[in-house]
């Protein structure tokens, strides 16, 4: 008799347990902004909630599909060139805080870089799958290479550095789990260094970012101030938090408190119980992701479960750090609870990817 299908319970009860803190969270952190800046305190919870619905709709479809059948390349050439042709399209549009990020309809906003490290995924899954020899540069390095740099170069004429990082890592863990050579990451961390330190010395706005992170005193009501108050939120939680709703960082002290700063609402209002207690689900996160990867039925399913399980773990860790003051200031939301609908929808329907792989693991 066929054996019962069925997804990793505790992966997927830990996701579960990511989106309700989330949407709890969001609504103690947005609902004063969202009564002032948009007439409603339930505004941007009801939009949160549309995308959620879509992105648990989009998780269980996946779920229930044969992963095998995303190996067929109409599929994945057809999700490039529709993501490569919105990354350039987003950058004719009217900029927003200005940048070129955006697709707008409405209330409702598509975020296509976050669409691209779903779609990167797929395809250096797909590719590194067919070739055997991982470590050719001709005929499998190279080819990489030159997309990764055409993904990365339009992310960063948005300009969005943090997402341009993000895919690069994505990508180099995929690479590690199908057997790349160590130096030939050390090479490509030798050609990044560089470019990195020209796009940041060359971008005032970034300089100021790395001195706030540094020396965030030296100009607290400025380029340091969003830092100070993350710090300050955070610290003042105690261990058991100021009780929830109760946060005081939130009322128009801390920018982007219901968004990239979400960690920080967490610290202050729950304490360092539901801080750490954040930590742990995305720590269970990552050890569920590794075992599926581990235990992966063929190179396809590995591939496709380590981009998830980077996706979301060094999404999570920068995010994370940034609000702590161990990185500087950077817009990455924190997956399965910031305010985003295209990460929460992109984030889901990695989940679901990874449900799927796990259900065939022995």
């Amino acid at each position: 008799m066929a054996k019962r299908l069925e997804p990793d319970r505790i992966l997927f009860t830990t996701v579960l347990a990511l989106l309700t803190l989330g949407v709890v969270m969001l609504f103690s952190a947005s609902a004063v902004y969202a009564r002032e800046q948009l007439g409603s305190p339930y505004a941007l919870l009801w939009r949160q909630l549309l995308w959620l619905g879509l992105g648990v709709a989009a998780m269980l479809a996946v779920l229930n599909l044969d992963y095998r059948r995303l190996r067929q390349p109409v599929a994945i050439f057809t999700a490039i060139f529709i993501v490569l042709a919105l990354l350039v399209a987003v950058l004719f549009l009217d900029p927003a805080r200005h940048a070129h990020r955006w697709l707008r309809w409405g209330a409702l906003s598509l975020q296509p870089s976050e669409l691209a490290k779903l779609v990167m995924i797929l395809f250096f899954a797909y590719f590194l799958d067919r070739r055997r020899a991982v470590n050719d540069v001709p005929s499998t390095l190279l080819p990489a290479a030159v997309l990764v740099a055409i993904f990365v170069g339009l992310v960063l004429f948005e300009p969005d550095l943090g997402t341009a990082v993000l895919l690069v890592l994505i990508t180099g863990s995929i690479f590690f789990i199908a057997g790349v050579h160590l130096r030939y990451l050390a090479y490509l961390a030798l050609l990044v260094l560089p470019v990195g330190y020209l796009l940041i010395v060359q971008v005032p706005y970034r300089i100021a970012r790395i001195r706030a992170f540094l020396e965030p005193t030296t100009d607290p009501q400025g380029s340091g101030f969003q830092m100070l108050q993350s710090l300050i939120a955070v610290g003042s939680g105690g261990v058991t938090g100021v009780g929830l709703m109760d946060g005081k960082q939130k009322l128009f002290y801390l920018p982007e408190a219901h968004a990239d700063f979400i960690f920080a609402v967490i610290g202050e209002e729950l304490g360092l119980l539901g801080a750490a207690a954040v930590v742990v689900l995305f720590g269970i996160f990552c050890w569920r992701g590794l075992r599926v990867v581990a235990r992966a039925p063929d190179s396809f399913a590995r591939l496709l479960a380590t981009g998830v399980t980077a996706m979301i773990t060094w999404q999570a860790l920068i995010n994370l750090s940034v609000v702590l003051g161990l990185l500087p200031t950077k817009g990455i939301p924190l997956p399965f609870i910031s305010y985003g609908g295209t990460s929460l929808l992109v984030t889901l329907l990695g989940t679901g990817l990874l449900l799927n792989v796990s259900q065939y693991v022995d």
